[in-house]
């Protein structure tokens, strides 16, 4: 198994089109509980420790964060990403996540990642994940998947 010792540097930039789970419909009020807005972050750990949490955005499935988060990694395997509904009352909603592993990152040798991260799982089949970029060391992002300009 491959790991990965280094600096780690990520960048969040957005998600598009979260779906809620039902477990945080469980509140919602009215006719159309497929309108309703999610609060939602990302949290992020390297194997299982905690290096970040995105700030929480109001009232959208598809929001815009360009969070970037760097840190010192040794013997890391994975790289973890869980996207949440901050809740108002309680524990907040698990809505998907996905596990990249560092090994699928540098087995073509780049010292640079920069793409979608599709495969996220969820208790709603028709979630959509957040799109990424992850930098190995002394690299950086140039731009966000989606946009033609740099974040």
């Amino acid at each position: 198994m491959v790991v990965f010792n280094g600096m780690l540097k990520i960048k969040i930039c957005e998600a598009v089109n979260l779906k809620p789970t039902p477990w945080s419909l469980r509140h919602a009020v009215g006719p159309r509980p497929q309108t309703f807005l999610l609060d939602p972050y990302i949290a992020l750990n390297v194997d299982d420790f905690r290096i970040g949490q995105t700030s929480t955005k109001q009232k959208t499935n598809s929001p815009a964060w360009n969070d970037e988060f760097v840190t010192d990694v040794s013997n890391g395997r994975k790289i973890e990403m869980a996207v949440f509904h901050d809740a108002p009352i309680g524990y907040d909603d698990f809505v998907a996540n996905c596990t990249i592993q560092f090994e699928d990152l540098l087995q073509n040798g780049s010292r640079h990642f920069e793409d979608w991260v599709n495969n996220f799982s969820s208790s709603n089949p028709a979630a959509a994940g957040p799109g990424c970029s992850v930098n190995s060391p002394e690299s950086y992002v140039t731009r966000c998947p989606g946009t033609p300009t740099p974040c």
